[in-house]
């Protein structure tokens, strides 16, 4: 390949993060390799991608016109490295897969009985984590497969493909909390009640969220603790009716239940073997066994 596909993914993680420090986080790299890698893009090419009149980086009219067929390069370079693991055929010694709470257990116990069969000898880890963090071990290497719920961006590096399946999220409280005894429940009511979120929710729902928020970095736990009466919580609605004690009352709040689209991920950079793209394609529903 004529540009590196470093230059290339830190181009378009460039313009996802919209900034060079953002992109460099995002791909864990350093500003000054991020913005070199971007300028010798552009050198290779000839032309500008970005104006630098601003403070960020604001693409120019070549750097859009370029953007689309950078993303076909990458997204050809990954279905190439994808075909060339599988006619291989070699199958790596150890497989990991990270996954999130809200991914129902008679479905996953399901994929698992599948994988043994398949692949008796191969060290598998299966490990939880939420959004964000899924991400963050793909990039280490330390998983080679996550599932979660769909995020509104992802870094260049990371691969996805939509599931078929979807998590029902449902709002729940102590079933002897006032608020859980009201026909109706509004968003300024449940403002007055403490809210019980994920770790990597933080941020996000710190708008929506009353007063002294508690985290909990998984779903069973956050689960335990509205169970406690600690306050409100979005939680799975499988998990509740698998592993709550009917302590727990579905709050009738506009808007909810919510269906969560459900993505598997995978890193360009330290991709998954052949077992690793069975279980992908076990996951997405499109392979024979």
């Amino acid at each position: 390949m004529r540009y590196s596909p470093e230059s290339l993914q830190a181009f378009v993680q460039t313009v996802e993060s919209g900034s060079f420090s953002a992109a460099a986080r995002a791909l864990h790299k350093s500003q000054s390799t991020i913005s070199a890698a971007v300028a010798n893009l552009e050198t290779d090419l000839g032309f500008r991608l970005f104006s630098r009149d601003s403070r960020s980086p604001v693409l120019t009219e070549n750097g859009r016109r370029a953007l689309a067929q950078v993303r076909d390069i990458l997204a050809a370079s990954a279905q190439l490295d994808e075909l060339a693991v599988r006619l291989a055929g070699e199958v790596e010694p150890r497989l990991s897969l990270a996954v999130s709470d809200f991914w129902q257990t008679d479905y996953h116990e399901s994929l698992l009985k599948r994988f043994a069969t398949r692949f008796p000898d191969i060290e598998f880890e299966c490990m939880i984590a939420e959004d964000a963090d899924v991400i963050d071990l793909l990039q280490a290497g330390r998983a080679h497969i996550g599932v979660i719920r769909v995020q509104p961006d992802y870094p260049a590096d990371i691969v996805t493909s939509r599931l078929q399946v979807e998590a029902q999220m449902a709002i729940y409280l102590h079933h002897q909390h006032p608020l859980a005894q009201q026909q109706r429940v509004s968003q300024t009511a449940l403002k007055s009640v403490r809210q019980l979120c994920l770790n990597t929710w933080i941020e996000n729902e710190r708008q929506q969220s009353g007063t002294g928020i508690w985290s909990a970095p998984s779903y069973l736990l956050l689960l335990e603790m509205a169970e406690q009466g600690f306050g409100w919580s979005i939680l799975p609605r499988w998990l509740v009716q698998q592993f709550g004690h009917q302590l727990l009352r579905e709050l009738p709040v506009s808007g909810w239940p919510q269906r969560i689209s459900v993505d598997a991920v995978w890193s360009r950079s330290t991709p998954p073997g052949p077992a690793g793209y069975w279980m992908i394609d076990q996951l997405q529903g499109q392979a024979p066994d």
